[in-house]
């Protein structure tokens, strides 16, 4: 197996829909190019929060899997959210995902862990099904701190030498676990990638991280760039500098009521930037109003932040 380079930086994009709530592959397809076509995106992570994956039918899902695919053409790879309950379940969500074209697999927990905890053994094998039915390179998700589906120490340490797993996912947001458990992981296996997902306050992750696997990377994928080059070259006041310019759209997207909110912000800025011609998003998720959507445009120009003009001009 030749590991997937993530060395940079992931998005997870959304889900384009049309007006009337159908997937709108035309869009997401659009999408799909722009972001792969800069340099230092290492993949795109579909179907997971952000993209809305829950919410779509398997048919939908599988279809939206072939569009990436074959909108970046071999460029990058096409990593799917696997969020299927039962071990079993999920093993199969991922041979028919790896069969429309996947390459890897962002591994959710059960989400019934999410409120009742888990029981020991059962994440890795999670993990094993996942990569011996399907072949997907598996991104191991550590969810926040202040959930039970938050694996200790020992578990993440047991899923990161499985075979197949080339990478965490790490959105603990405890920075006293973060110092302890990020060397740690590193230790014992030395080719892991590190992936941070704090996009809420990614500047303390960025000097520890091989990249970043965020929703943000959909709205303001160049200066994440600028971010990650930053954090590589230890070169805090240059990281620093770019947070501050990011901080109105932080505050503006994802410092919000819920964190599900996020996904509707991250539509908003699309719109904003022209990638987008509406925010169309599905149930449970609901709009935020023209308030809010005030907000996040005047955070997109308080940023500098203009239109995809080059993605425009070649349509």
């Amino acid at each position: 197996m030749q590991p997937m380079d993530l060395r940079g930086l992931s998005p997870a994009p959304v889900t384009a829909f049309t007006r009337d709530g159908e997937v709108d592959y035309a869009a997401n397809a659009r999408l799909a190019k722009w972001l792969a076509g800069m340099e230092g995106v290492k993949s795109l992570v579909i179907l997971g929060h952000a993209g809305e994956g829950t919410f779509l039918t398997e048919e939908e899902r599988l279809k939206l899997i072939h569009t990436y695919v074959e909108a970046v053409d071999g460029a990058i790879p096409i990593i799917a959210g696997i969020t299927g309950e039962g071990t079993k379940v999920a093993a199969e969500e991922a041979r028919k995902c790896k069969a429309a074209g996947a390459t890897g697999a962002l591994v959710y927990p059960n989400h019934g862990w999410l409120r009742f905890g888990y029981q020991k053994g059962a994440p890795q094998d999670r993990y094993k099904a996942i990569w011996q039915e399907s072949g997907l390179q598996c991104i191991l998700f550590q969810y926040p701190d202040a959930t039970k589906a938050s694996y200790d120490l020992d578990t993440q340490l047991a899923i990161a030498t499985q075979d197949g797993v080339v990478a965490t996912k790490n959105g603990v947001r405890n920075m006293k676990r973060w110092y302890v458990e990020i060397p740690e992981l590193k230790k014992a296996n030395p080719n892991l990638q590190v992936l941070s997902c704090h996009d809420e306050w990614l500047l303390p992750t960025m000097f520890d991280v091989d990249g970043l696997l965020v929703g943000y990377g959909n709205i303001a994928p160049e200066l994440l760039l600028d971010l990650i080059a930053a954090g590589k070259a230890q070169d805090y006041p240059r990281a620093r500098e770019v947070f501050e310019r990011l901080l109105p759209i932080t505050r503006a997207v994802y410092h919000r009521g819920s964190h599900m909110e996020g996904t509707v912000a991250l539509k908003l800025g699309l719109v904003h930037r022209g990638l987008l011609d509406h925010a169309t998003i599905r149930e449970p998720l609901k709009n935020l109003g023209e308030k809010a959507e005030a907000e996040i445009f005047a955070a997109f120009e308080a940023a500098g932040i203009s239109r995809a003009s080059a993605l425009l001009a070649a349509e």
